[in-house]
Protein backbone atom coordinates (compact mmCIF):
# COMPACT_ATOMS: atom_id res chain seq x y z
CA UNK A 1 0.00 0.00 0.00
CA UNK A 2 2.76 2.31 0.81
CA UNK A 3 4.38 1.53 -2.44
CA UNK A 4 1.22 2.53 -4.29
CA UNK A 5 1.03 5.93 -2.59
CA UNK A 6 4.57 6.61 -3.41
CA UNK A 7 4.09 5.73 -7.11
CA UNK A 8 0.96 7.90 -7.75
CA UNK A 9 2.63 11.25 -7.08
CA UNK A 10 5.53 10.22 -9.27
CA UNK A 11 3.20 9.38 -12.14
CA UNK A 12 1.31 12.66 -11.71
CA UNK A 13 4.52 14.64 -11.79
CA UNK A 14 5.61 12.90 -15.03
CA UNK A 15 2.23 13.67 -16.69
CA UNK A 16 2.46 17.33 -15.66
CA UNK A 17 5.93 17.70 -17.13
CA UNK A 18 4.83 16.12 -20.41
CA UNK A 19 1.82 18.48 -20.66
CA UNK A 20 4.08 21.54 -20.19
CA UNK A 21 6.35 20.49 -23.01
CA UNK A 22 3.40 20.27 -25.39
CA UNK A 23 2.06 23.75 -24.54
CA UNK A 24 3.70 26.82 -26.24
CA UNK A 25 5.90 28.87 -24.10
CA UNK A 26 5.30 32.53 -23.32
CA UNK A 27 7.67 33.81 -25.99
CA UNK A 28 5.95 31.90 -28.76
CA UNK A 29 2.51 32.95 -27.66
CA UNK A 30 3.66 36.56 -27.55
CA UNK A 31 4.99 36.32 -31.08
CA UNK A 32 1.76 34.79 -32.35
CA UNK A 33 -0.37 37.40 -30.57
CA UNK A 34 1.79 40.22 -32.00
CA UNK A 35 1.51 38.79 -35.49
CA UNK A 36 -2.27 38.48 -35.23
CA UNK A 37 -2.63 42.08 -33.98
CA UNK A 38 -0.44 43.32 -36.84
CA UNK A 39 -2.56 41.46 -39.43
CA UNK A 40 -5.72 42.95 -38.00
CA UNK A 41 -4.30 46.48 -38.23
CA UNK A 42 -3.31 45.91 -41.87
CA UNK A 43 -6.78 44.72 -42.79
CA UNK A 44 -8.49 47.57 -40.95
CA UNK A 45 -6.26 50.46 -42.11
CA UNK A 46 -6.44 51.51 -45.89
CA UNK A 47 -3.31 50.84 -47.95
CA UNK A 48 -1.73 53.63 -50.02
CA UNK A 49 -2.00 53.32 -53.88
CA UNK A 50 0.97 51.69 -55.57
CA UNK A 51 3.71 53.93 -56.85
CA UNK A 52 3.22 54.34 -60.63
CA UNK A 53 6.89 55.16 -61.07
CA UNK A 54 8.11 52.06 -59.27
CA UNK A 55 9.66 49.46 -61.49
CA UNK A 56 7.62 46.44 -62.46
CA UNK A 57 7.93 43.21 -60.50
CA UNK A 58 10.88 41.23 -61.57
CA UNK A 59 12.88 44.28 -62.67
CA UNK A 60 16.19 45.48 -61.32
CA UNK A 61 14.42 47.41 -58.50
CA UNK A 62 12.85 44.24 -57.05
CA UNK A 63 15.89 42.06 -56.71
CA UNK A 64 15.31 39.52 -53.99
CA UNK A 65 18.56 37.65 -54.42
CA UNK A 66 21.91 37.65 -56.07
CA UNK A 67 20.30 37.14 -59.52
CA UNK A 68 17.69 39.61 -60.82
CA UNK A 69 14.79 38.17 -62.89
CA UNK A 70 14.74 39.92 -66.29
CA UNK A 71 11.91 42.36 -66.77
CA UNK A 72 9.45 41.19 -69.43
CA UNK A 73 9.25 43.44 -72.56
CA UNK A 74 5.97 45.34 -72.96
CA UNK A 75 3.63 44.06 -75.72
CA UNK A 76 3.72 46.15 -78.97
CA UNK A 77 0.66 48.27 -79.65
CA UNK A 78 -1.80 46.86 -82.24
CA UNK A 79 -1.45 48.21 -85.81
CA UNK A 80 -3.82 51.02 -86.73
CA UNK A 81 -6.92 50.11 -88.70
CA UNK A 82 -6.59 50.88 -92.44
CA UNK A 83 -8.48 53.87 -93.65
CA UNK A 84 -11.28 52.71 -95.95
CA UNK A 85 -12.97 55.23 -98.18
CA UNK A 86 -15.38 52.76 -99.74
CA UNK A 87 -18.95 52.56 -98.45
CA UNK A 88 -19.29 50.33 -95.37
CA UNK A 89 -21.08 47.57 -97.30
CA UNK A 90 -18.41 47.44 -100.04
CA UNK A 91 -15.26 45.38 -99.47
CA UNK A 92 -11.79 46.50 -100.54
CA UNK A 93 -10.66 45.38 -104.00
CA UNK A 94 -7.62 45.76 -106.24
CA UNK A 95 -7.80 46.97 -109.83
CA UNK A 96 -5.35 45.82 -112.53
CA UNK A 97 -5.18 47.66 -115.82
CA UNK A 98 -3.63 45.93 -118.83
CA UNK A 99 -2.01 48.38 -121.22
CA UNK A 100 -1.89 46.56 -124.57
CA UNK A 101 0.77 47.04 -127.20
CA UNK A 102 0.72 45.97 -130.84
CA UNK A 103 3.72 44.58 -132.73
CA UNK A 104 3.76 45.09 -136.49
CA UNK A 105 6.33 43.38 -138.72
CA UNK A 106 6.99 45.59 -141.73
CA UNK A 107 8.88 44.64 -144.85
CA UNK A 108 10.04 47.32 -147.29
CA UNK A 109 11.00 45.86 -150.68
CA UNK A 110 11.78 47.39 -154.04
CA UNK A 111 9.07 46.77 -156.64
CA UNK A 112 11.50 45.84 -159.40
CA UNK A 113 14.02 43.53 -157.71
CA UNK A 114 12.09 42.73 -154.50
CA UNK A 115 15.16 43.47 -152.42
CA UNK A 116 14.92 44.51 -148.80
CA UNK A 117 15.61 48.21 -148.21
CA UNK A 118 17.82 48.61 -145.13
CA UNK A 119 18.89 51.58 -143.01
CA UNK A 120 15.43 53.03 -142.42
CA UNK A 121 14.96 54.75 -139.07
CA UNK A 122 12.07 54.98 -136.65
CA UNK A 123 11.28 58.55 -137.77
CA UNK A 124 10.64 57.24 -141.30
CA UNK A 125 7.60 55.22 -140.21
CA UNK A 126 4.06 56.34 -139.50
CA UNK A 127 1.49 53.87 -138.18
CA UNK A 128 -2.27 54.43 -138.36
CA UNK A 129 -4.97 52.40 -136.65
CA UNK A 130 -8.41 52.91 -138.17
CA UNK A 131 -7.04 56.12 -139.69
CA UNK A 132 -5.74 57.52 -136.36
CA UNK A 133 -1.96 58.14 -135.99
CA UNK A 134 -0.35 56.00 -133.30
CA UNK A 135 2.61 56.63 -131.00
CA UNK A 136 5.55 54.29 -131.70
CA UNK A 137 7.14 53.01 -128.48
CA UNK A 138 9.54 50.43 -129.93
CA UNK A 139 11.48 49.95 -133.15
CA UNK A 140 14.06 47.41 -134.27
CA UNK A 141 15.27 45.50 -137.28
CA UNK A 142 14.58 41.77 -137.00
CA UNK A 143 16.62 39.01 -138.60
CA UNK A 144 15.98 35.65 -136.98
CA UNK A 145 15.28 31.99 -137.78
CA UNK A 146 11.80 31.16 -139.00
CA UNK A 147 9.07 28.82 -137.80
CA UNK A 148 7.00 27.80 -140.82
CA UNK A 149 4.41 25.30 -141.99
CA UNK A 150 4.77 24.10 -145.56
CA UNK A 151 1.10 23.51 -146.46
CA UNK A 152 0.89 21.57 -149.75
CA UNK A 153 -2.08 20.62 -151.92
CA UNK A 154 -1.72 16.95 -152.89
CA UNK A 155 -4.73 15.69 -154.80
CA UNK A 156 -5.31 13.67 -157.97
CA UNK A 157 -6.44 16.61 -160.09
CA UNK A 158 -3.66 17.14 -162.63
CA UNK A 159 -0.03 16.12 -162.95
CA UNK A 160 0.94 19.73 -163.73
CA UNK A 161 -0.38 20.96 -160.40
CA UNK A 162 1.49 18.23 -158.51
CA UNK A 163 4.70 19.00 -160.40
CA UNK A 164 4.46 22.67 -159.42
CA UNK A 165 3.94 21.63 -155.81
CA UNK A 166 7.08 19.45 -155.89
CA UNK A 167 9.16 22.22 -157.46
CA UNK A 168 7.98 24.75 -154.90
CA UNK A 169 8.61 22.42 -151.95
CA UNK A 170 12.12 21.56 -153.11
CA UNK A 171 13.01 25.20 -153.74
CA UNK A 172 11.81 26.05 -150.25
CA UNK A 173 13.94 23.39 -148.56
CA UNK A 174 17.05 24.46 -150.44
CA UNK A 175 16.96 27.88 -148.79
CA UNK A 176 16.38 26.78 -145.21
CA UNK A 177 18.83 27.78 -142.49
CA UNK A 178 20.10 25.37 -139.78
CA UNK A 179 18.05 27.05 -137.04
CA UNK A 180 14.74 27.09 -138.95
CA UNK A 181 11.82 25.00 -137.69
CA UNK A 182 9.57 23.60 -140.44
CA UNK A 183 6.54 21.29 -140.45
CA UNK A 184 5.18 19.66 -143.60
CA UNK A 185 1.39 19.30 -143.96
CA UNK A 186 -0.61 18.16 -146.98
CA UNK A 187 -4.30 18.42 -147.74
CA UNK A 188 -6.81 16.85 -150.10
CA UNK A 189 -10.12 15.88 -148.55
CA UNK A 190 -8.32 15.70 -145.18
CA UNK A 191 -5.36 17.45 -143.60
CA UNK A 192 -2.34 15.21 -143.00
CA UNK A 193 0.76 16.05 -140.95
CA UNK A 194 3.76 14.43 -142.64
CA UNK A 195 6.30 15.76 -140.14
CA UNK A 196 6.03 17.98 -137.11
CA UNK A 197 8.30 20.97 -136.54
CA UNK A 198 11.89 19.93 -137.04
CA UNK A 199 15.29 21.40 -137.91
CA UNK A 200 16.32 18.26 -139.81
CA UNK A 201 16.32 19.12 -143.50
CA UNK A 202 16.69 15.47 -144.48
CA UNK A 203 13.50 14.60 -142.62
CA UNK A 204 11.67 17.40 -144.46
CA UNK A 205 12.92 16.18 -147.84
CA UNK A 206 11.90 12.59 -147.02
CA UNK A 207 8.40 13.81 -146.26
CA UNK A 208 8.21 15.56 -149.64
CA UNK A 209 9.57 12.47 -151.42
CA UNK A 210 6.77 10.38 -149.93
CA UNK A 211 4.20 12.33 -151.97
CA UNK A 212 3.92 9.99 -154.95
CA UNK A 213 0.37 8.75 -155.50
CA UNK A 214 -2.56 10.99 -154.47
CA UNK A 215 -5.79 9.31 -153.39
CA UNK A 216 -8.46 12.02 -153.37
CA UNK A 217 -9.58 14.63 -155.87
CA UNK A 218 -11.08 17.02 -153.34
CA UNK A 219 -9.00 20.08 -152.40
CA UNK A 220 -10.41 21.38 -149.11
CA UNK A 221 -8.15 24.39 -148.75
CA UNK A 222 -10.50 26.23 -146.35
CA UNK A 223 -10.44 23.35 -143.88
CA UNK A 224 -6.65 23.04 -144.24
CA UNK A 225 -5.96 26.74 -143.58
CA UNK A 226 -8.38 26.83 -140.65
CA UNK A 227 -6.92 23.73 -138.98
CA UNK A 228 -3.35 24.93 -139.51
CA UNK A 229 -4.11 28.30 -137.96
CA UNK A 230 -5.78 26.57 -135.04
CA UNK A 231 -2.68 24.46 -134.39
CA UNK A 232 -0.36 27.46 -134.67
CA UNK A 233 -2.18 29.28 -131.87
CA UNK A 234 -0.37 26.89 -129.49
CA UNK A 235 3.06 27.80 -130.92
CA UNK A 236 4.84 30.82 -129.46
CA UNK A 237 6.46 33.56 -131.48
CA UNK A 238 6.16 34.63 -135.10
CA UNK A 239 4.93 31.88 -137.46
CA UNK A 240 4.63 31.55 -141.24
CA UNK A 241 2.47 29.46 -143.55
CA UNK A 242 3.76 28.69 -147.05
CA UNK A 243 0.56 27.67 -148.84
CA UNK A 244 1.16 25.94 -152.21
CA UNK A 245 -1.92 24.91 -154.17
CA UNK A 246 -4.50 25.76 -156.78
CA UNK A 247 -6.61 27.72 -154.30
CA UNK A 248 -9.78 25.92 -155.40
CA UNK A 249 -11.97 24.59 -152.62
CA UNK A 250 -14.29 21.70 -153.45
CA UNK A 251 -15.72 20.16 -150.30
CA UNK A 252 -14.73 22.08 -147.13
CA UNK A 253 -16.90 22.13 -144.05
CA UNK A 254 -15.49 25.57 -143.15
CA UNK A 255 -16.78 28.53 -145.15
CA UNK A 256 -14.60 31.26 -146.60
CA UNK A 257 -15.98 33.84 -144.14
CA UNK A 258 -14.97 31.64 -141.21
CA UNK A 259 -11.47 31.34 -142.65
CA UNK A 260 -11.21 35.13 -142.92
CA UNK A 261 -12.42 35.46 -139.33
CA UNK A 262 -9.89 32.88 -138.15
CA UNK A 263 -7.08 34.77 -139.87
CA UNK A 264 -8.13 37.97 -138.11
CA UNK A 265 -8.25 36.25 -134.73
CA UNK A 266 -4.86 34.50 -135.06
CA UNK A 267 -1.95 36.80 -134.15
CA UNK A 268 1.68 36.55 -135.28
CA UNK A 269 1.00 34.48 -138.41
CA UNK A 270 2.04 35.55 -141.91
CA UNK A 271 0.82 33.60 -144.94
CA UNK A 272 2.66 33.38 -148.27
CA UNK A 273 0.65 31.82 -151.10
CA UNK A 274 1.80 30.25 -154.36
CA UNK A 275 -0.74 29.28 -157.00
CA UNK A 276 0.04 26.08 -158.92
CA UNK A 277 -0.88 25.05 -162.47
CA UNK A 278 0.09 28.35 -164.05
CA UNK A 279 1.62 26.82 -167.17
CA UNK A 280 -1.23 24.43 -167.98
CA UNK A 281 -3.76 27.16 -167.27
CA UNK A 282 -1.99 29.48 -169.69
CA UNK A 283 -1.94 26.81 -172.38
CA UNK A 284 -5.60 25.92 -171.81
CA UNK A 285 -6.97 29.47 -171.75
CA UNK A 286 -8.19 29.41 -175.38
CA UNK A 287 -10.11 26.23 -174.67
CA UNK A 288 -11.39 27.09 -171.19
CA UNK A 289 -15.00 27.92 -170.68
CA UNK A 290 -16.06 31.05 -168.90
CA UNK A 291 -17.02 29.16 -165.75
CA UNK A 292 -13.67 27.38 -165.43
CA UNK A 293 -11.71 30.57 -165.97
CA UNK A 294 -13.82 32.38 -163.39
CA UNK A 295 -13.21 29.58 -160.88
CA UNK A 296 -9.43 29.87 -161.21
CA UNK A 297 -9.52 33.66 -161.04
CA UNK A 298 -11.60 33.50 -157.88
CA UNK A 299 -9.15 31.00 -156.40
CA UNK A 300 -6.23 33.33 -157.16
CA UNK A 301 -8.04 36.23 -155.52
CA UNK A 302 -8.67 34.16 -152.37
CA UNK A 303 -5.02 33.14 -152.17
CA UNK A 304 -3.95 36.74 -152.67
CA UNK A 305 -6.29 37.93 -149.91
CA UNK A 306 -4.97 35.31 -147.48
CA UNK A 307 -1.52 36.79 -148.00
CA UNK A 308 -2.46 40.47 -147.89
CA UNK A 309 -4.48 40.08 -144.70
CA UNK A 310 -1.40 38.81 -142.85
CA UNK A 311 1.31 40.92 -144.46
CA UNK A 312 2.52 38.18 -146.81
CA UNK A 313 2.83 37.96 -150.58
CA UNK A 314 1.08 36.02 -153.35
CA UNK A 315 2.79 34.52 -156.40
CA UNK A 316 1.44 33.08 -159.65
CA UNK A 317 4.40 31.40 -161.36
CA UNK A 318 4.11 30.09 -164.90
CA UNK A 319 7.40 28.25 -165.27
CA UNK A 320 9.55 25.99 -163.10
CA UNK A 321 12.53 28.38 -163.22
CA UNK A 322 10.56 31.00 -161.28
CA UNK A 323 10.40 29.04 -158.03
CA UNK A 324 13.95 29.67 -156.77
CA UNK A 325 13.49 33.41 -157.21
CA UNK A 326 10.10 33.28 -155.49
CA UNK A 327 11.48 31.62 -152.37
CA UNK A 328 14.50 33.88 -152.40
CA UNK A 329 12.06 36.78 -152.24
CA UNK A 330 10.08 35.10 -149.46
CA UNK A 331 13.25 34.49 -147.45
CA UNK A 332 14.36 38.05 -148.02
CA UNK A 333 11.05 39.30 -146.73
CA UNK A 334 10.86 36.95 -143.74
CA UNK A 335 14.42 37.27 -142.49
CA UNK A 336 14.73 41.05 -142.95
CA UNK A 337 11.97 43.08 -141.37
CA UNK A 338 11.35 46.10 -139.24
CA UNK A 339 9.39 45.44 -136.07
CA UNK A 340 7.32 48.38 -134.85
CA UNK A 341 5.64 48.45 -131.46
CA UNK A 342 2.95 50.99 -130.64
CA UNK A 343 0.44 51.59 -127.88
CA UNK A 344 -3.08 51.84 -129.33
CA UNK A 345 -4.82 55.15 -128.76
CA UNK A 346 -8.06 53.19 -128.43
CA UNK A 347 -7.63 51.17 -125.19
CA UNK A 348 -11.06 49.50 -125.34
CA UNK A 349 -11.03 45.71 -125.13
CA UNK A 350 -14.15 45.25 -127.24
CA UNK A 351 -13.02 42.48 -129.61
CA UNK A 352 -13.30 44.67 -132.70
CA UNK A 353 -11.05 44.40 -135.72
CA UNK A 354 -8.61 47.33 -136.03
CA UNK A 355 -7.12 48.09 -139.44
CA UNK A 356 -3.45 49.04 -139.66
CA UNK A 357 -1.75 51.21 -142.27
CA UNK A 358 1.99 51.90 -142.40
CA UNK A 359 3.54 54.77 -144.34
CA UNK A 360 7.09 55.99 -144.95
CA UNK A 361 7.89 59.70 -144.57
CA UNK A 362 10.97 61.86 -144.80
CA UNK A 363 12.34 64.26 -142.17
CA UNK A 364 9.69 66.85 -143.06
CA UNK A 365 6.77 64.42 -142.82
CA UNK A 366 6.21 64.11 -146.57
CA UNK A 367 5.99 60.74 -148.39
CA UNK A 368 9.46 59.22 -148.60
CA UNK A 369 11.06 59.23 -152.07
CA UNK A 370 14.00 56.97 -152.87
CA UNK A 371 16.60 57.09 -155.62
CA UNK A 372 19.18 54.63 -156.85
CA UNK A 373 22.84 55.41 -157.50
CA UNK A 374 21.93 56.94 -160.84
CA UNK A 375 19.36 59.20 -159.19
CA UNK A 376 16.49 57.29 -160.74
CA UNK A 377 13.36 57.04 -158.59
CA UNK A 378 12.93 53.70 -156.81
CA UNK A 379 9.44 52.41 -156.18
CA UNK A 380 8.91 50.25 -153.13
CA UNK A 381 6.25 48.15 -151.46
CA UNK A 382 5.38 48.26 -147.78
CA UNK A 383 4.36 44.79 -146.58
CA UNK A 384 2.54 44.72 -143.25
CA UNK A 385 -0.40 43.03 -141.65
CA UNK A 386 -3.82 44.38 -142.62
CA UNK A 387 -4.97 44.65 -139.00
CA UNK A 388 -5.59 42.78 -135.76
CA UNK A 389 -8.45 41.85 -133.48
CA UNK A 390 -8.54 43.63 -130.13
CA UNK A 391 -8.78 41.57 -126.97
CA UNK A 392 -12.20 40.81 -125.61
CA UNK A 393 -12.77 41.96 -122.04
CA UNK A 394 -13.40 39.03 -119.70
CA UNK A 395 -16.09 39.63 -117.09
Amino acid sequence: MRDLRLRIPAVAIAILLLFQTLLPGPGLWAQQNAQQSQNQQQTQSPQPPPDQTAPAAGGPGNDNGPIAIPRSAPAPPPPPEPTVKNPPALNNYSLRVDVPVVNVDVGVLTQKTHQFIPNLQEDNFRVFENGVPQQIVGFQRVKAPITAVLLLEFASTSWWFIQDMWDAAWSFTQQLQPNDYVAVVTYDMHTNILTDFTQNRMLIQEAINSLQIPTWQETNVFDAVYETLDRLTRVDGRKYIILVGSGIDTFSRITLDKVYQKIKETPNVTIFTISTGGYVRTMAEPFMGGMAETTYLQADNQMDYFARMTGGMHFEPRFEAEFPDIFSEINNSIRNQYQITYKPSNPKMDGTYRRIRVELVDNEGRPLRMQDQKHHPVKYDIIARDGYKAKQQVE
